[in-house]
């Protein structure tokens, strides 16, 4: 590896392209204007006209590699469909629910899952490896007042890279109106059959080895215990973190809710990206760095918002990503935080609009309006269609992320001497540069919501930039030899 200090200058100016987007969450996918063709560049906008920018270009879109496109077509809303059926049929899958039986209860259904799984695994031609992995739960004095089993079933596709993983999740356990109440009917249609069924069509889906394998492993994972209180994301998260080495998790997708727009638009799925990340992962030295160059909008879990945004709107998904920066739903949480507070990049997906008779609540009609209103999580309410969409937003990510080189490392922008130009520098990514084609340095304005511009440095681990880091907000990704870019990292001081 060799180092060169360049100083770039261009003298094309970077135009600034107002945000026409019907969906204001969306800057990059438009259907009523681009009904077919690639999406144009289109992550600019009024925030970010200024500072002029005489380098670089704009930041376009990664379409979909060839093999991506045969995945997401691949991906069969009737599939989505008997999974949910079939997980509704075991009445209950409430955490505390029978695990002896094979007809009902929590530990039918895991072992349903299991077997799923291992289905997909035979045909994979040795790619797909399934385990189902746990612990017992003393009693909590809150939600858990017996111990009880937590199963967490995962399958495992092998990549050529070592210790690189990328984690898409689901819950498959259930409640009702009482949390408690582990006896009575709790389907779960929408919470949260509807994200097991994504893992597990993505899972059928990319072990085909008709595919190349990725370069990152990726690990399909259904969970239990989200309901009595995130235990099993809690001991997956942790499982792999205390892991020797430590499992390099680059990024984890939860799924949580995907069922239905319920009336909102059905090509709109919710994006939820954390902030600061917590106190025992970012020390208060280096949250304080953060805080002072502007940095909070440019932690780990939204630099990934922004690439799921960068590679998974467009027409082979049929999707817009509407990134909302908050952890989760107001005061609420999910699979993906126990990730976030074991330092690793976490993500939540939920539909656009929630509907609250058909969530946490027990099957009943009621009459008491005059006109009847049925309640209960059932799959009568799900929309296939749109959970096979938003399972193609998650093939898009997975697959761009797990062919990716992974991030670059140690990011840093020299403060020595003051000056409009800006130096940055970094180390390379954990899995070495054997996959790097180049960097690249990436940068918007410090109110833009998304990267607008781009610069093609090389493979070069420190570059000069005729631009003021007092203007922008700079990011470091790495692209590979396939084209593949990584996740943007920010640059602290060095």
């Amino acid at each position: 590896m060799w180092s060169i200090v360049l100083i770039v200058a261009q003298a094309t100016l970077a135009v600034a392209i107002p945000l026409t987007s019907r969906n204001p969450a969306s800057i990059l996918y438009d259907r009523a204007s681009i009904p077919a063709a690639a999406p144009a560049s289109v992550f600019a906008c009024s925030a970010s006209n200024w500072p002029p920018n005489t380098i670089g270009k704009a930041n376009e879109p990664q379409q979909p590699s060839e093999d991506l496109t045969a995945i997401l077509a691949a991906v069969d809303p009737k599939r989505i469909q008997a999974t949910i059926e079939k997980l509704v049929s075991f009445g209950t899958r409430h955490t505390l629910s029978t695990q002896t039986s094979k007809t009902r209860g929590i530990g039918a259904a895991r072992d349903w899952i299991h077997a799923e799984y291992q289905r997909y695994a035979d045909a994979s031609d040795g790619r797909l490896s399934v385990k189902t992995i746990g612990y017992v739960q003393k009693p909590d004095g809150n939600r858990v007042t017996f111990a009880t089993r937590i199963s967490d079933v995962v399958a495992t596709l092998k990549g050529t890279d070592e210790n690189r993983l990328y984690v898409i999740s689901g819950h498959y356990d259930t409640r009702n109106t009482n949390v408690l109440d582990y006896e009575g009917d709790a389907p779960g249609a929408d919470d949260d059959a509807s994200g097991v069924a994504v893992s597990l069509e993505l899972a059928r889906v990319m072990s085909n080895p008709a595919y190349p394998l990725p370069k990152a492993s990726i690990a399909f994972a259904a969970v239990a215990g989200e309901e009595q209180g995130l235990y099993g994301s809690q001991f997956l998260a942790q499982t792999y973190a205390n892991s020797t080495p430590r499992v390099n998790v680059e990024g984890m997708l939860n799924n949580d809710i995907v069922g239905s727009p319920n009336g909102a638009d059905p090509h709109v799925i919710r994006l939820f990206a954390q902030g600061l990340p917590p106190l025992t992962v970012e020390n208060s030295t280096k949250r304080e760095s953060r805080l002072q160059i502007g940095g909070e909008n440019d932690t780990p879990a939204r630099n990934l918002a922004r690439f799921v945004k960068e590679v998974a709107e467009n027409s082979a998904t049929g999707m817009n990503v509407s990134v909302i920066y908050r952890l989760d739903r107001f005061l609420r949480s999910g699979d993906h935080r126990p990730f976030l507070e074991a330092g690793y990049p976490a993500i939540r997906f939920t539909e656009p609009r929630e509907n609250f008779a058909h969530q946490h609540q027990n099957v009943r009609v009621d009459n008491s309006t005059g006109t009847p209103v049925q309640y209960g999580d059932l799959p009568q309410f799900c929309d296939f269609g749109f959970i096979a969409r938003v399972a193609r937003v998650n093939g898009a990510t997975l697959w761009s992320l797990a062919n990716s080189p992974g991030a670059p490392t140690n990011v840093r922008i020299d403060t020595e001497a003051l000056g409009n130009e800006s130096t940055l520098y970094w180390d390379p990514p954990v899995g070495g540069e054997g996959n790097v084609d180049a960097y690249e340095v990436v940068w918007r304005a410090t109110a833009a919501p998304a990267w607008t511009d781009v610069i093609d440095v090389g493979l070069v681990n420190r570059v000069t930039l005729d631009l003021s880091k007092d203007n922008v907000v700079f990011g470091v990704r790495a692209r590979s030899k396939e084209g593949h870019r990584g996740v943007a990292v920010l640059s602290f001081p060095g």
